[in-house]
């Protein structure tokens, strides 16, 4: 693992492989750590980075830099002190949120984004995510089987009032309506069991356009990469190398 200074704040990140930079940004509960299994996967090919957001893992605590659009921040100093130029970005629930205001704010930096387990409005997010104690979510949101309790080992460090400000702040935000408008190639990824983030039916009445796909792992709850890792990894790399520019529409399932 490594730390980086940003703005005063200690970044935890890890790095694997060479290639196309390729950002994992987790959920609210956990950290880097669950995207291991996929990083190693996309390291053959591209060059990964799972990174702690503020708040979470081994990053800084500090309540005022926890809204969606502080952690995007961020993301984008990170990416200017590394030296990375445009990325793919690959987000879960809270990752997808920043990945998402990310993409509007600095959109040709932005090859591809993959947002999973991404709650397309504010009242999408189950309650209990909002309320309930981080014990309590990772009892609620991780299966009980030694892959997810291996990959969430980290998710008891996190500042509970990461959880609660990065969700207020995206009360106010139409961060869906803005990722509408970039034409940055998305896939919507969501589980079909998740109880936090449910999927979008997908005869409701938001439509999507051309260069945004849906896609339902009817057998995953919160964690596809974990439920279904096998098969996850096998969309990600299919994604990942799919045609710069393209819409995921074309992509072969």
């Amino acid at each position: 693992m490594s730390n980086i200074l940003l703005d005063g704040q200690i970044v935890n990140y890890e790095s694997l492989g060479r290639g196309r930079p390729v950002i994992f940004l987790h959920s609210w509960i956990g950290s880097w750590r669950y995207w291991v299994p996929a990083m190693q996967v996309v390291s053959k090919s591209f060059r990964a980075y799972g990174i702690d957001m503020l708040g979470f893992g081994e990053s800084t605590r500090n309540p005022e830099r926890y809204r969606i659009d502080q952690q995007a921040e961020m993301l984008s100093r990170f990416l200017d002190e590394v030296g990375i130029g445009k990325v793919a970005l690959i987000g879960h629930g809270l990752g997808a949120l920043v990945g998402f205001n990310f993409c509007s704010r600095w959109t040709q930096s932005v090859d591809r984004i993959m947002a999973i387990s991404c709650p397309m409005y504010f009242d999408s997010i189950n309650e209990r995510l909002r309320t309930s104690s981080i014990p309590d979510l990772i009892n609620w949101l991780g299966r009980k089987t030694p892959e997810a309790a291996l990959a969430l080992a980290d998710a008891s460090k996190a500042d509970p009032r990461a959880i609660s400000e990065s969700i207020s702040s995206f009360q106010s935000d139409d961060l869906f309506g803005k990722m509408r408008q970039t034409q940055i190639p998305c896939l919507l990824l969501h589980g079909g069991k998740d109880p936090a983030i449910p999927a979008t039916p997908a005869d409701s009445s938001i439509t999507l356009p051309d260069m945004i796909r849906q896609v339902l792992f009817e057998k995953s709850g919160h964690f596809p990469m974990i439920d279904e890792a096998t098969r996850f990894n096998h969309l990600l790399m299919d994604f990942l190398t799919f045609d710069s520019g393209v819409s995921p529409r074309e992509m072969r399932l």
